[in-house]
């Protein structure tokens, strides 16, 4: 069971969620609660996954984030919103978000997109994407990345173009002939390598050198 926690300051959005989510079979969501409770909530529950509303009256949810992303084991978090405003989005994603939604989500798409999330995937609602690509996607190849990428081996190298292209880990094991746990195990040696960052940071450093579509090949 995938164990899903829901923060949201809307009780009516947090029930809809609920009763969507909780439909699926392989979903559980284990506690539903506002901005003050999300922290507690997330250190006794132990969620696999958490959708927290980005902006709330009583707490605002980046800085939930901040501190949940601190926590021994932290849940995978995608953010939850209204509207696309490009500054929230990549102050989320830069903050350790592994997406964003929109509250307006289609049941089919959010039960896939908390599978995806709780896959090792990333999530981005269409409406978010033009934003996310304005503010780091389009700056093109950048020399720094390039370097970093650099101190990959040739299967780490492909391993992150995969994920750039928001491939799970068992997708991405699928991809290139390999197990779940010895892909695991590469993309945890990536993202230590390129400075401790999380997927969707990784996603960008590919991008920015050039891998995705590359085969994994560093562009000279």
């Amino acid at each position: 069971m995938i164990r899903v926690a829901v923060v949201d300051d809307e009780q009516l959005v947090r029930s809809g969620l609920q009763l969507i989510l909780g439909a699926a079979g392989d979903i559980e969501v284990v506690a539903g609660c506002g901005g003050a409770g999300a922290v507690e909530v997330v250190r006794e529950q132990r969620p696999d996954v958490l959708l927290l509303d980005i902006r709330m009256p009583d707490v605002d949810g980046l800085a939930v984030l901040r501190q949940v992303a601190v926590l021994p084991s932290p849940p995978v978090v995608a953010m939850l919103t209204t509207f696309g405003g490009g500054e929230y989005i990549e102050e989320a994603l830069r903050a350790g978000a592994a997406g964003l939604l929109m509250k307006n989500t289609a049941p089919e798409q959010l039960v896939h997109a908390v599978r995806v999330l709780a896959a090792g995937g990333r999530v981005l609602a269409p409406e978010a994407a033009e934003a996310v690509i304005r503010g780091y996607l389009a700056s093109g190849r950048d020399g720094t990345a390039v370097r970093r990428v650099e101190a990959l081996t040739e299967r780490e190298r492909q391993v992150l173009a995969l994920v750039g292209e928001g491939l799970s880990n068992r997708d991405v094991a699928r991809r290139l002939c390999l197990s779940h746990g010895t892909v695991k195990d590469h993309v945890s040696s990536v993202l230590a390598k390129l400075g401790g960052v999380n997927r969707v940071q990784a996603a960008v450093v590919a991008d920015r050198a050039g891998l995705i579509g590359a085969e994994g090949e560093v562009p000279r």
